[in-house]
């Protein structure tokens, strides 16, 4: 039998999670539990009812953006230029892990997404980025042998290579063109 959540319950869960992503935005993985039942106007106990330690509510934020990322995946789908799209997605994967300090090490940390977990971090994004690259590559719009593990990587590097940088977004904009001029088939 499944447990439905209270009103109050769905509510403080909602706003524990909008919290934590924007204390991971601001302040890494490594963001403050006790901050973020402050902020959230619960107490901590509540935020450890729903979440039971730091990795739990780490899995449940980059989860509910990488469902925004998969959403997005699937609007662009419909998009009449492959190359467009693909480039639209990885674009928005790039925005969401240079804004998201810790996100791209906690993608690649082990522990954070086990073997065989179709809901992982790294599946989903798999997952959502691999039509967009089989179009791409149907259309000829990316180089030959192009695959979506190579994307993850390339934008979790480039993720992690902007941490810490005075504007990480444009600092992760920039290389992000400058290796899809690699990754692109010319025009």
């Amino acid at each position: 039998m499944a447990v439905v959540k209270r009103a109050d319950a769905r509510r403080n869960h909602a706003r524990i999670l909008e919290v934590a992503e924007a204390e991971v935005a601001a302040h890494g993985a490594d963001a403050s539990l006790e901050k973020i039942a402050r902020v959230a106007g619960v107490g901590s106990a509540t935020v450890r009812r729903h979440f039971p330690g730091r990795r739990e509510l780490l899995q449940a934020v980059f989860a509910q953006r990488i469902g925004a990322l998969a959403e997005y995946a699937v609007e662009l789908a419909a998009d009449p230029d492959p190359r467009r799209a693909l480039v639209l997605w990885l674009e928005a994967f790039t925005d969401y892990g240079t804004s998201s300090r810790g996100m791209a090490g906690a993608l690649v940390a082990e522990g954070l997404v086990e073997d065989g977990d179709d809901e992982g971090c790294t599946v989903r994004l798999s997952a959502a980025a691999a039509p967009l690259l089989e179009r791409a590559a149907r259309a000829g719009a990316v180089a030959p042998g192009v695959t979506t593990e190579d994307l993850l990587a390339l934008v979790t590097g480039i993720s992690l290579a902007t941490e810490g940088r005075p504007d990480p977004a444009e600092q992760g904009r920039r290389l992000l063109r400058l290796t899809l001029e690699g990754v692109l088939a010319p025009r």
